[in-house]
């Protein structure tokens, strides 16, 4: 992988590529500090500070510090994203677009079609919901409150969506990589700085609490569970795959040896993103009822840190991470194409038994991929709790990031590789030629 990310540079299509995902990157991030008409900057800022642990703070994170800034951008891709999981779980479910996503290219734009028009409905719910909580609130940073100004602004944030989303599908076609992932991940890591330089004010050198031993102590913890995302994120499980030898013809195919690969963490970073949107449900619930004790009792209890909220949140990505899996990877399919091409898994019969022999598997290395997605999220409480001082390096967001990386990573290596066996194919025919031409000679 390393090789392959050192000679970008000498390819001149991969390198403009990358340069021009650097720039629409530039351009989303121009526009987090693009603020909505009506706002007082530095209350937001206020604002956002009682709310960094709640459904702000966890929407804020990955829009990049958007909604703090309160800007054109502040809603993010998660409207498109909600949309997308929304969709690829009917898909399941609804015949209609069951049979629209197995009719190749043309099934797969209508479906895009419909995640676009989702995503734009979501928009402007979420929007509307938003921005009508921080209207409200007599303290909050809005400066003029009118029903003008909340359609204004409402528009204004869900333009900013549909445009991410164009921008997002520009640097997925004609730069690397997913770019609605690399948005993401863009939005993340430029709160990396800042973080960093929050912990070590937080030193006994600097007035805080924190030791120096303390201090090499969370770098380490910090390292160890990159090196652990980056080793589970690559774990395969191998089923082995052999097809059985066919004649067609003179000559004679397959009797080839393969496998099939199952990754531990087929689910990705859905599950904890699912429990986390649940979870702050009455966070949400308490910005539309500010008057009403029962979800204000409900939201002290299901507050990050407390122990009921920690379990909940474990429990919820356990069941995310089967309920997705299962949604996204269908064994019975995987074992009909299996027995349609002539292939079979050493000492099970085709059809059914190979089917439930790959679910079996599949389930068993879904809970240790799950747990491992549950120990990352709440490792930044558990050590909150230990040490007494924020631990923003872990979580959902190094998930994200990691995972990202690590898929952009692998595109650039794909393509160099490819361009090097074209490069090769061509070598050989010249020679080929050549040698064709030399022999008529």
């Amino acid at each position: 992988m390393a090789n392959g990310i050192a000679n970008v540079s000498r390819i001149p299509e991969l390198r403009s590529r990358l340069l021009y995902t650097l720039m629409m990157l530039a351009i989303y991030r121009v526009g987090i500090f693009i603020m909505i008409p009506g706002v007082d900057r530095e209350r937001m800022v206020e604002y956002m500070k009682s709310a960094s642990t709640g459904f702000l703070g966890l929407f804020n994170m990955f829009s990049g510090g958007a909604i703090e800034q309160l800007s054109v951008f502040a809603l993010g891709i998660m409207p498109y994203i909600s949309a997308s999981i929304i969709i690829q779980l009917l898909t399941v479910v609804v015949p209609p677009l069951e049979r629209l996503s197995k009719e190749g290219d043309q099934g797969r734009k209508k479906i895009n079609q419909y995640t676009r028009y989702g995503a734009l409905f979501l928009a402007i719910i979420q929007g509307f919901m938003l921005l009508r909580s921080l209207a409200s609130d007599a303290d909050g940073p809005v400066t003029d409150t009118g029903a003008g100004w909340l359609m204004l602004a409402v528009l204004t944030v869900t333009t900013g969506t549909c445009f991410l989303m164009w921008l997002g599908e520009q640097i997925t076609e004609r730069g690397i990589g997913n770019g609605i992932s690399l948005i993401i991940y863009a939005g993340i890591v430029t709160d990396i700085p800042d973080a960093i330089i929050q912990t070590f004010s937080l030193t006994e050198s600097n007035g805080g609490t924190l030791t120096n031993m303390t201090l090499v102590l969370l770098g380490a913890i910090v390292l160890a569970v990159v090196t652990a995302i980056v080793f589970m994120e690559r774990s395969q499980r191998r089923i082995p795959v052999q097809y059985a030898k066919k004649v067609v013809g003179k000559k004679l195919y397959g009797g080839q040896n393969t496998y099939l690969p199952l990754k531990l963490n087929t689910a990705g970073v859905i599950p904890p993103i699912f429990a986390s949107s649940i979870l702050m449900l009455p966070m949400t619930l308490l910005n539309v009822f500010p008057d009403s004790q029962w979800v204000a009792s409900m939201t002290n209890k299901l507050s990050p840190g407390h122990i009921l909220y920690e379990v909940l949140f474990v429990g919820l990505i356990v069941f995310f991470s089967y309920f997705y899996t299962a949604v996204t990877f269908n064994p019975v399919d995987v074992a009909d194409n299996l027995k349609k091409f002539g292939g079979f898994i050493p000492g099970i019969r085709a059809g059914k038994k190979t089917a439930e022999y790959i679910d079996r598997v599949l389930t068993r290395i879904t809970f240790g991929g799950a747990l491992y997605i549950a120990v990352v999220c709440v490792l930044p409480s558990f050590l909150q709790q230990l040490y007494g001082v924020p631990f923003s390096f872990g979580g959902t967001g190094l998930l994200i990031v990691v995972g990202v990386a690590l898929d952009t990573a692998n595109q650039i290596e794909s393509y160099v590789v490819s361009r090097n066996y074209e490069s090769f194919a061509q070598t050989g025919a010249r020679v080929r030629q050549r040698g064709g031409a030399g022999a008529t000679r």
